[in-house]
């Protein structure tokens, strides 16, 4: 049985989809997986930094077209580049044990960069916060690949990487401290995957169900939750993730204005991932005075 995966052509993007191929392998040694390579606008378009491409999205447009127009039969994403609402025909069906979901310094540590340095980063939730705490820092653009990336070190100061993208190459070596979520609190769905197909294929569905890592897919959907009650809209610097408590999940969300000179974090338990990021999200909003950070219309 020939299953055919969409996705981008990067080495981390190819390693992913061959994960997943993996994992349905696992299931069924008979399935022959056939990587179809997408070239995204964001692939393209390599000159502008990601926001002012339009954030999330610019990373998965295309591939998911290849999988609603039948060139593929899922396709594999970074569950942090989709947007928070489905794309029309397609579902996740499924989230496969999620790897770190934090972000990781590569040059300098925190405490190590001196008064004044210079930190590459193509992510304002991460200049955002690193700012709230080093205001001396210095932030300059970072696109490309994870290799192009690394080559970027500014001299004396640090990149900003997800820690799992490093550990998933084999270049966890270049990691200079890890940043944990008291520090820098992740993007959403950082450090997981989200397998897309169309949503009345019933077979691929079940299939990639038997995949599915159901602890990984409570704190996506609950991390992605929170993303969705900010609004489609929301531009700014913002994080939330979600894990497991003895009072069944504990959310914490962030939202911050583009300097970083107003951070808001919020966290509560609930039983209902679901329900907790748009609480979360809520109470960012309308009682912390999140909503005075947005634009105005």
């Amino acid at each position: 049985m020939r299953v055919r995966i969409a996705t981008r052509g990067s080495p981390l993007a190819r390693w992913q989809a061959e994960h997943v191929g993996a994992l349905l392998r696992g299931d069924d040694p008979d399935v022959e997986v056939e990587l179809v390579i997408v070239e995204t606008r964001g692939d393209v378009t390599r000159d502008r930094p990601i926001h002012e491409l339009g954030g999330q999205g610019v990373f998965v447009k295309e591939v998911q077209s290849t999988v609603a127009d039948g060139d593929a039969d899922l396709a594999v994403h970074s569950a942090k580049d989709l947007p928070s609402t489905a794309a029309p025909g397609l579902v996740i069906a499924a989230v496969p044990e999620r790897g770190d979901p934090r972000d990781a310094l590569v040059g300098s540590a925190l405490a190590g960069l001196p008064i004044g340095a210079t930190v590459a980063t193509g992510s304002v939730r991460r200049q955002a916060q690193l700012a709230h705490v080093r205001p001396d820092l210095v932030f300059v653009d970072l696109r490309g690949n994870i290799q192009t990336r690394l080559s970027k070190v500014p001299p004396d100061g640090a990149l900003v990487m997800a820690a799992v993208a490093l550990e998933r190459l084999g270049l966890s070596s270049h990691v200079a401290e890890v940043l944990e979520p008291a520090v820098m609190l992740p993007q959403v769905a950082q450090g997981a995957l989200a397998v897309e197909c169309r949503e009345g294929d019933r077979a691929t569905v079940e299939r990639l169900g038997r995949i599915e890592h159901a602890s990984s897919r409570a704190a996506v959907d609950g991390e992605r939750s929170f993303l969705a009650a900010l609004g489609g809209g929301c531009d700014l610097p913002v994080g939330a993730y979600v894990t497991a408590s003895a009072g069944g999940w504990r959310c914490e969300g962030l939202i911050a204005d583009l300097s970083g000179a107003t951070v808001l974090r919020h966290a509560e338990v609930g039983g209902d991932p679901v329900a907790l990021g748009a609480r979360v999200a809520r109470v960012l909003l309308d009682d912390l005075g999140g909503s005075r950070l947005l634009p105005r219309s």
